[in-house]
């Protein structure tokens, strides 16, 4: 019997009023781990017009001298918000500072002198996921969203659609028949313009320069729908428009809502948080399960408990296209990736100040040098364990 279904997933450009935030968090915690590598860090960030908020709590255990202000504005510079008539500027914008040292009752669960030893930064439930229905391991919804929106701020910025300003979004409808992707039911872009533009200038220059060059012909087809600017105007956006926040933006950084998601945000947070560490380890193995051919889907789960090292439970799911048994393949798993924080921490590499490069377009998908998370060097390691237990 033959299934069909439609799948949404969307994405935000990076001059989005939330992930403006997740950048500028992700930027103090970069700058921070260049002079401390063993900072705790938990960076929040708000903003609205004229406004630039930040807080929470860092901890170092040297002196970090973080200029703040300097960091901020600087990254609003780069995202585009450089001219009050568009709503936001760098330059003019208040800042207010709030950060605050880490409470030492959370903090006495996390330093251990071993790195084995080091404790989840916090309780919870963490997810990752990996599919091969693309060459990114990714569902197909969210690939093409990111994409669009990754597009949408090229043209921008390299001026081939002048009228573009920096805030946008994107959402991609894909139609699969049993489980596999077969065409682009819909496509759907709010993009932030000038004010002496046209509609039809609009309409016109997003489908030739953003959505010919990313969306593959083959998947768009006459009944294929394409949504731009619907309300008819979007002149007024970014925080002016909408305020922000760190870490609202949860399913676009992951999985499009294709696979279950913990709760946990991701930017701001140093690896010592679980919600961040934890949720990249559990992609590296869902994904080198698939780039093994051990299955064609794979979800994991994990969850701690605060100050414990030891998961308090693992769970491996493949959908029915596991290609050995689950448990055999859950064992395989436990013996080649070590879940306990330390060890994520020291064998993904994660004390790097990389990530203001995952806060916007996705924290997983993209092959960049930095995300060690998103390498398949376990996969001849899996092949070889499973073979050994069946």
């Amino acid at each position: 019997m033959t299934t069909r279904k439609i799948i949404s997933s969307e994405s935000v450009t990076e001059g989005h009023p939330d992930k403006i935030c997740d950048q500028i968090s992700d930027a103090i915690l970069d700058a921070i781990l260049k002079d401390d590598p063993d900072a705790h860090v938990a960076c929040e960030c708000f903003v609205t017009t004229g406004l630039v908020l930040v807080g929470g709590e860092i901890t170092t255990s040297k002196i970090c001298n973080i200029a703040y202000e300097k960091i901020i504005r600087e990254t609003i510079k780069e995202i585009g918000y450089n001219d009050s008539s568009i709503g936001f500027d760098y330059r003019g914008c208040a800042i207010i500072n709030t950060v605050h040292s880490q409470s030492e009752d959370i903090a006495q669960g996390v330093k251990k002198n071993k790195v084995e030893d080091q404790g989840a930064g916090d309780q919870g439930i963490m997810y990752g996921y990996a599919s091969n229905e693309t060459p990114e391991f990714m569902p197909l919804p969210i690939t093409l969203a990111h994409k669009l929106t990754m597009k949408l701020t090229e043209v921008r910025k390299n001026g081939t659609l002048p009228f573009l300003r920096p805030d946008g979004k994107s959402l991609v409808a894909v139609e699969y028949e049993n489980d596999k992707p077969i065409r682009v039911e819909a496509i759907v872009i709010a993009a932030q313009h000038s004010e002496n533009v046209t509609n039809e200038e609009i309409e016109a220059g997003l489908k030739k320069e953003v959505i010919k060059p990313v969306v593959p012909a083959d998947l768009i087809d006459d009944n294929t729908k394409i949504f731009i600017n619907r309300t008819g105007r979007f002149v007024t956006g970014g925080p002016h428009g909408d305020a922000g926040l760190t870490g609202r933006k949860i399913i676009v950084d992951t999985y499009g809502g294709v696979d279950s998601h913990g709760g946990g945000a991701f930017s701001g947070k140093d690896p010592s948080k679980v919600d961040r560490s934890a949720s990249y380890a559990a992609r590296y193995v869902a994904k080198n399960v698939v780039a093994a051919e051990l299955s064609d889907k794979c979800e994991v789960q994990v969850a701690y408990a605060i100050g414990e090292p030891k998961p308090l439970a693992v769970n491996i799911g493949c959908f029915g296209t596991e290609k050995v048994p689950i448990e055999i393949l859950k064992e395989a798993i436990l013996s080649v990736f070590d879940f306990r924080p330390g060890s994520i921490i020291e064998h993904l590499q994660l004390k790097r100040p990389i990530y203001q490069k995952t806060s916007c377009y996705g924290h997983f998908g993209r092959d960049l040098p930095e995300f060690s998370w998103e390498k398949t060097d376990l996969v001849e390691i899996l092949k070889q364990k499973v073979k050994e237990l069946q």
